[in-house]
C-alpha cells in the first residue's frame, strides 16, 4: 500500500517502470494480497491460489533487481533480489509445502447426546 501512497526510489526497478509507474505496479502488491487473504479462510488443499498469489509480487520485484544486476544499473539489487528471494519466495514456498497431517483437523458437527 506504500508504493501507492509514497512510492520509494525507483533505482534497479527499471524493468518494471519502463511499462508502469511503481503506483501502478502497487495495485500487483495489493491484488495479491487481497486474494492471499481471502485463501486463508479456505480449507488446506484449497488455498493454493493463495500461495500463487502471494509468490507473484516478490519474485517479479526479485527479476526487476536481477535484470537491473546483469544490464549493469543496480549492483547492489542482487542483494536486494536475495532478501526477496529467501524472505519471501523462499518462505511462501516452505509454507505451502506444510503436509495436511501436521495441520489440526477442523472438528464435525456431532449429534447431541442423551436425549
Amino acid at each position: 500500500m506504500s508504493f501507492l501512497v509514497d512510492p520509494p526510489n525507483t533505482e534497479g526497478l527499471q524493468l518494471l517502470t519502463q511499462l508502469c509507474s511503481l503506483r501502478h505496479w502497487s495495485w500487483l502488491w495489493i491484488v495479491a494480497g487481497l486474494i492471499t487473504t481471502a485463501s486463508a479462510f479456505l480449507r488446506v488443499g484449497r488455498d493454493r491460489f493463495g500461495f500463487v498469489a502471494a509468490l507473484v509480487p516478490p519474485s517479479v520485484w526479485a527479476i526487476a533487481y536481477l535484470a537491473a544486476v546483469f544490464s549493469g544499473d543496480y549492483s547492489r539489487g542482487a542483494w536486494v533480489a536475495v532478501w526477496y528471494l529467501t524472505s519471501h519466495v523462499g518462505v511462501i514456498l516452505w509454507a505451502a509445502t506444510v503436509p495436511e497431517h501436521s495441520v489440526p483437523s477442523i472438528p464435525r458437527g456431532r449429534r447431541a447426546e442423551g436425549g
